[in-house]
């Protein structure tokens, strides 16, 4: 019984992290002498939190990028962090958010599958971590098979 209390008290003590669920990752392959491709997918957070930080092995620079219209023209940038809103899907796909892999080691060949990890910080600033295994689609690969009939 003294382990069953001790171990109770022990998980009373630190605080619950906010239970984060990760659907259809993704990256995009990548042609030989490419150095960057993206990391795509949705999250789930059940609580309010923010993704701060990726990284990956097969990068040496990961980030949190997101795309902006500025002036009629489509930019790409790092942020700090994206809020994941309590219960409410947040998707990173191409033209949106993405966690861009950059610095590549080698080339991210279609079928292959990359570890992802992804550093969710709760609103108490706690950070915790997500493991992903991504697998590789195709360069010509969209989010939705939609997306690539857009005009």
């Amino acid at each position: 019984m003294k382990r069953i209390t001790l171990a109770a008290l022990m998980f009373a003590a630190f605080p619950v992290m906010a239970q984060v669920t990760v659907k259809e990752p993704w990256v995009r392959a990548t042609v030989s002498a490419q150095k960057a491709t993206g990391a795509f997918m949705q999250i789930t957070s059940a609580q309010d939190a923010r993704l701060v930080e990726a990284k990956s092995p097969v990068a040496g620079v990961v980030e949190v990028h997101e795309m902006v219209m500025e002036k009629d023209v489509m930019k790409m940038r790092a942020i700090k962090g994206l809020d994941l809103p309590a219960g409410k899907t947040v998707e990173l796909k191409p033209g949106g958010y993405h966690v861009m892999l950059m610095d590549l080691k080698e080339q991210v060949k279609e079928g292959a599958t990359v570890p992802v990890t992804l550093v969710i910080e709760g609103k108490d600033k706690k950070r915790s971590t997500v493991e992903l295994k991504a697998p590789v689609k195709p360069l010509a690969a969209a989010s939705k098979p939609e997306a690539a009939h857009k005009h």
